[in-house]
């Protein structure tokens, strides 16, 4: 099942339009959706690897469009919208947490996310609600989500071919790598809410002064 699944994926990865539908789902994940397009990423870069760096440009781009969403969401639709996703997605805790660190740390939180599982949209939303600067938010936006697809689409750009054959071989284990990122990322998110009273403390206060 896991293979048929794996070469019908990758053979519409191959298709002409493939390029759009990988930045829509970036686009999606930033913003509400719960699964990264890595995977997808991946499979594409595999299937055509010589446009390994044009399709990690369009994961970047699509990703930080829909980060600009999400900012949107933070920042005028917190109440109606915002808080009702994250409780959906399992990261309402961890938004305090957040909230605190990125008034405090700003730039460096969200271009430290392109290299760690934590989800983005976590940020997105969070960054939008405390009023980080739009223009600061949408570079260090730019920079993350480059580290993150760029390191893909260069790796499959200059070792596609011994990359497809581990897949091909050890593509259940390539699987469950996945799915333990997959967690890994919700997990470290959940962490961020499990800090002391008093630190929660203040960061419950600092949640409660947007802009």
């Amino acid at each position: 099942m896991l293979r048929r699944l794996y070469d019908w994926t990758m053979a519409k990865a191959g298709h002409r339009h493939a390029e759009w539908w990988l930045a829509l789902f970036a686009f999606m994940e930033a913003s509400f959706f719960p699964i990264p397009p890595h995977p997808l990423l991946g499979l594409m870069c595999l299937a055509q690897p010589r446009k390994a760096v044009r399709f990690a440009a369009f994961a970047t781009i699509g990703s930080v469009t829909g980060g600009m969403l999400g900012y949107a969401i933070g920042h005028f639709l917190y109440a109606s919208i915002g808080a009702q996703l994250l409780e959906v997605l399992h990261l309402a805790r961890s938004f305090p947490k957040a909230a605190c660190y990125l008034r405090e740390y700003g730039v460096e939180i969200i271009i430290i996310k392109g290299a760690t599982p934590i989800p983005f949209k976590l940020l997105t939303i969070t960054a939008g609600f405390i009023g980080m600067p739009f223009g600061t938010f949408l570079l260090a936006s730019l920079v993350s989500r480059s580290i993150s697809f760029m390191i893909v689409g260069v790796l499959f750009r200059l070792f596609g071919a011994p990359i497809k054959q581990f897949v091909d071989k050890y593509l259940g284990l390539v699987s469950i790598g996945f799915v333990v990122l997959v967690i890994a990322g919700f997990v470290a998110a959940a962490m961020l809410g499990g800090s002391g009273a008093a630190s929660q403390k203040h960061c419950d206060m600092v949640t409660s002064l947007p802009g």
